[in-house]
């Protein structure tokens, strides 16, 4: 039985990499991002998923042997409360508490006023964006973290032996959800790594929406240097989280950039040239971007055609999923773009009617994976999701596909010009991304050193970016 397994796994991996590196396989992936959809089929709530990951592993293993998918996130619902509870994350509505029980997560913008990071601090967060991050930042976001400079409190101390022993924890959960996809479904992990825009960074967890549109107004000089000095920092993120093989993505969640967010001038100043060339530095290292399109993006289509051929995978949220084949699909494999509302509030044949149109529109070369258009909550029918399934493994076959296992592009897969061409310098950072104290300041404490100081120096930094990762995850994950 797990011979059989390890082979359907083998195959839909082949299946789902050649799609992504917009090629022809033998049939159309299904890629279904389901997050309390999985709450609803398992039989548990919004709040046991959230609150329990375990429960939540179980539902994912539930739906992926149940719908046999090609591939699942091992856990969509990805705000796990034992985490953010211990940190006392202010931004989250937990079902249960500020929301109902059977309603997923909600993200709470900061009040006016309230924002995590006020418009004189911009010079703090360039000089040093890891510190301002532990200094002001985390203790404003947190109800448990003591400001710099006030009495320690034990329950803040707590909150930083909770929170980052049960970071690790919930990290080191995946390995084996990952392996036990695998072993009892077949099943292969989507996704592997974060990244977010420096942009949506500011507008997401710093500044807030409305801070940052009075930002661009009275100082966007600031805004930039702002988002270059956060660009090799959520460089380091993306790689050091990224699939080593670099079969899938890292998974991009796009937020802000957008319209009615903001104009396009403002994508066209501050957006693209912070966020182009960490993607191509990511190709350069071999690794796939997943650009998952939260809202229409549709404006920007053809600034997204300018990236490397293969370079990400171009997920359709609210845009048009046949105007973005007609832009991008030339160059990408796309995914996504069946219609929620149709998977919530309508009936299984319209769904099959709208899986046909975008499998012979958009998928009849190739180069396109099916899921919905966002993220799948509990509000979508058992049956239209089984519909949408069993329809795209019957009717997305292609004659002449191939499902061979394609090879993973090099880390020479595309030339973006030397590093002095690339600007991640442009904004010194210290410390440098991926370190906290740096081994050279930790050094200068020591009354000495003796024997082998590449052991000590080695221990030190493994430690230490344990706690770079603790905070840039808080910012990015969590």
């Amino acid at each position: 039985m797990e011979q059989d397994k390890e082979q359907l796994y083998q195959e839909r991996l082949a299946r789902y990499v050649t799609a992504m590196r917009n090629e022809k396989p033998d049939r159309v992936p299904i890629r279904p991002f389901v997050a309390e959809f999985t709450a609803k089929y398992a039989g548990y709530t919004a709040q046991q998923v959230t609150h329990d990951y375990n429960l939540a592993f179980e539902a994912a293993v539930a739906c992926a042997r149940d719908f046999e998918w090609d591939a699942v996130v091992p856990n969509m619902v990805y705000v796990w409360t034992g985490l953010t509870e211990a940190i006392g994350l202010r931004y989250y509505g937990v079902p249960g508490i500020q929301v109902p029980p059977d309603t997923g997560f909600q993200y709470l913008e900061p009040p006016e006023g309230e924002v995590f990071m006020q418009a004189d601090e911009y010079d703090a967060l360039i000089d040093d964006p890891t510190g301002f991050l532990y200094n002001v930042w985390l203790p404003r976001v947190s109800r448990e973290v003591a400001p710099l400079g006030s009495p320690s409190t034990y329950r803040s101390n707590l909150s930083f032996v909770k929170g980052g022993m049960a970071m690790m924890q919930y990290f080191t959960a995946f390995g084996p959800q990952v392996e036990r996809l695998r072993r009892e479904c077949g099943t292969v992990s989507a996704i592997s790594g974060i990244f977010k825009a420096p942009f949506d960074i500011i507008a997401d967890k710093l500044r807030g929406y409305l801070g940052l549109v009075e930002d661009m107004q009275t100082q966007p000089d600031k805004v930039l240097q702002a988002c270059e000095a956060l660009m090799p920092h959520l460089l380091h993120v993306g790689l050091s989280t990224a699939d080593p093989a670099g079969l899938v993505p890292i998974g991009y969640w796009m937020h802000r950039g957008c319209t009615p967010f903001f104009s396009p001038q403002v994508f066209e100043s501050h957006y693209w040239p912070t966020l182009r060339p960490i993607i191509e530095e990511f190709w350069r290292h071999g690794k796939q971007t997943l650009f998952y399109a939260e809202g229409d993006w549709k404006s920007h289509l053809d600034r997204f055609a300018e990236l490397p051929e293969r370079s990400i995978v171009y997920h359709v949220d609210q845009g048009s999923i046949f105007e973005a084949h007609k832009k991008l699909g030339h160059k990408f494999c796309l995914s996504g773009g069946i219609p929620n509302y149709l998977l919530g509030y309508k009936e299984p044949a319209d769904v099959r009617a709208f899986c046909k149109q975008v499998i012979d529109e958009v998928a009849r070369d190739g180069g396109y994976i099916l899921d919905a258009s966002a993220i799948v909550q509990n509000d979508a029918k058992i049956e239209n999701i089984r519909a949408m399934t069993d329809f795209t493994r019957e009717y997305g076959v292609y004659s002449q596909g191939s499902c061979a296992m394609p090879k993973a592009p090099g880390a020479d897969a595309v030339k973006t010009g030397t590093e002095a061409d690339r600007p991640f310098g442009s904004v010194p950072s210290s410390p440098r991304p991926g370190v906290c104290t740096p081994w050279e300041t930790k050094r200068a404490e020591l009354p000495g050193i003796q024997g082998d100081e590449g052991i000590l120096k080695s221990v030190w930094e493994s430690t230490d970016a344990l706690a770079n990762t603790y905070i840039w995850q808080c910012l990015l994950s969590f």
